[in-house]
């Protein structure tokens, strides 16, 4: 069984990609308050709020690195029509081969994606 792997997902919202971006470029601490469910806090660990390569530490329900090396989140929202196309992928480095294949974390960024679209639609 391989330790290194990657999986995707595609999300279909009607919030702008540029609303979206936003909110996870310069509010994610913002998204514990739209998807309380998913994550219980965000904190600045490193870096300034919307700038790349910012270490944000999130609190939510699965514990990643207690199964996991390394665990990477990309997320890239592309406009669409009316909203956006939210792009999720997830690379991983395995602690040991026992371990499963991270694909709950996707039904989570299903959810996520969702309240935040929830939130930003609500607001027009």
């Amino acid at each position: 069984m391989a330790l290194t792997g990657k999986i995707e997902t595609d999300v279909e919202i009607k919030a702008s990609a540029a609303k979206f971006h936003e909110m996870f470029t310069h509010k994610p601490h913002h998204i514990s308050n739209v998807s309380s469910n998913n994550i219980q806090g965000c904190d600045l660990h490193e870096g300034d709020w919307g700038t790349v390569g910012t270490i944000i530490y999130w609190n939510y329900f699965h514990d990643l690195m207690e199964h996991y090396k390394s665990f990477l989140i990309t997320i890239q929202a592309t406009p669409k029509g009316e909203g956006c196309s939210v792009h999720w992928t997830m690379e991983y480095e395995k602690h040991h081969g026992d371990i499963t294949d991270p694909h709950t974390l996707l039904q989570f960024a299903v959810e996520v994606s969702n309240d935040i679209d929830v939130h930003l639609t609500a607001q027009e």
